[in-house]
């Protein structure tokens, strides 16, 4: 039998008829760890982060890993180890980062909902910079900058109003989005800020979306940008670096995102043309370095065949992989051992109580009780994401690299789920 192939998985592929992670077999780790298990590949983060690395050769630029894609503390370190900085949305994730031995004068504080007790936080801690997202935030954080005796560095992220052709969900550059300050009051913004003495502007920031697999949207934000800068330090406002954010999408079910550094040596062209090739750049990827690294691995439960729809219910569920539920997104699912044979069309199940709860519809597969599957792409938003709802502990997680599985979460047990809650007396 011919086992597929797996685009966009450089090291996740079949030997013969069994599924491989670098070297290592994955039906061993599901036998070894228990089901649902997230796996990772570490050559795979590499890989990506050093196509990126390829595009900026030669150029001042900061890659700062968008860590809510997948926070494990292992991935965070690896990024670290590779000298990447961070993107972070909470208080909670900078602690994440500097467990990890992150430096926070490498992170970039993003978010539209920033409490003062995370500003204080990011503050002491010595953040690289604040992306502020609204005028009002501005007030706040130059309040809480003043009552420190300090100053916060501050760029500003601007909702160019570019529609980046993806999920509404994941979309952030419209003007009908939550996100940055629009367009037409970004200097009045900007002036403001340079006004205000407990801040220090040191940027301008863009994010337009996320899964973005075409250039055409974010050529357009450069543009949008740089008008941008032209017009603030024509005002007297110096603009030190130019954050661009990410988005770059993956190969979920066909689609065809430009390779990291074929879409910067684009990016950096336009730069080169209008005068800007030298500046400080920073940018956020997130997904397109971690997810396609990861699969999750499932065991089938039940085969339920019916008048309209034949289910296979497996024990990985949306608590485990939220995007189906989520964005009714596609995850490619496949056997751990190919099996021969015909195949029958499923949607793939999983046990929580929830209609919603599927991880793929009508996929052909030749499968049994027992049978062991990968749920392929699940390196981003899949753990980062996950819930214990139903009081279903969250899966164990192992980084691979070469022949070596290394344990780098544990599987939650039940007393796990509940050991904080507290019985009134």
């Amino acid at each position: 039998m011919n086992a597929p192939l797996l685009p966009g998985h450089p090291h996740i592929a079949y030997r013969g008829t069994d599924l491989y992670c670098e070297q290592v077999r994955l039906a061993d780790l599901a036998q070894a760890h228990g089901t649902p298990l997230y796996v990772y590949s570490k050559a795979s983060m590499l890989d990506a982060l050093a196509a990126y690395q390829r595009g900026f050769a030669g150029r001042k630029v900061q890659i700062c890993y968008a860590m809510k894609a997948n926070s494990s503390l292992a991935v965070l370190q690896l990024f670290t180890r590779a000298g990447c900085g961070f993107d972070i949305v909470s208080g909670g994730e900078l602690a994440r980062v500097l467990a990890a031995g992150g430096d926070a004068g490498r992170v970039i504080f993003s978010g539209v909902g920033k409490t003062r007790a995370e500003m204080r936080q990011a503050l002491t801690a010595g953040i690289g910079c604040f992306n502020v997202e609204s005028e009002a935030e501005l007030e706040v954080l130059n309040e809480v900058a003043l009552g420190m005796g300090t100053q916060a560095p501050v760029s500003i992220r601007v909702n160019p109003n570019v529609d980046a052709k993806t999920h509404p969900y994941i979309s952030t550059g419209l003007k009908g989005n939550k996100f940055g300050v629009a367009h037409e009051r970004t200097l009045a913004t900007y002036q403001r800020a340079a006004a205000l003495p407990g801040l220090r502007v040191v940027g301008i920031d863009c994010h337009i979306g996320s899964q973005i697999t075409e250039v055409g949207p974010y050529l357009d934000a450069v543009d949008r940008v740089l008008d941008l800068v032209q017009g603030i330090e024509a005002a007297g406002i110096a603009i030190h670096h130019i954050d661009f954010g990410g988005g770059l999408g993956i190969t979920y079910n066909g689609e065809t995102p430009p390779a990291a550094d074929a879409l910067w040596h684009q990016l950096l062209a336009k730069l080169d043309t209008r005068g800007y090739g030298g500046r400080q750049l920073m940018i956020e990827p997130g997904r397109s370095l971690v997810g396609n690294a990861g699969v999750c691995l499932t065991e089938v439960l039940y085969l339920k065949p019916g008048e309209q729809k034949n289910f296979c219910i497996v024990d990985a569920a949306m608590n485990d992989l939220p995007r189906p539920a989520m964005y009714e997104a596609f995850h490619g699912i496949v056997p751990l051992h190919a099996r021969p044979g015909a195949t029958t069309t499923y949607d793939v199940v999983g046990p929580v109580c929830e209609s919603g709860d599927w991880l793929g519809r009508d996929r052909a597969l030749a499968v049994q009780s027992g049978d062991l599957l990968a749920v392929l792409s699940a390196g981003a938003y899949c753990a980062s994401m996950a819930s214990t709802y139903n009081t279903r502990g969250r899966a164990a997680e192992i980084l691979v690299d070469g022949s070596q599985a290394v344990l780098i979460r544990q599987r939650e047990s039940a007393a796990d789920t509940f050991g904080n809650e507290i019985l009134p007396s």
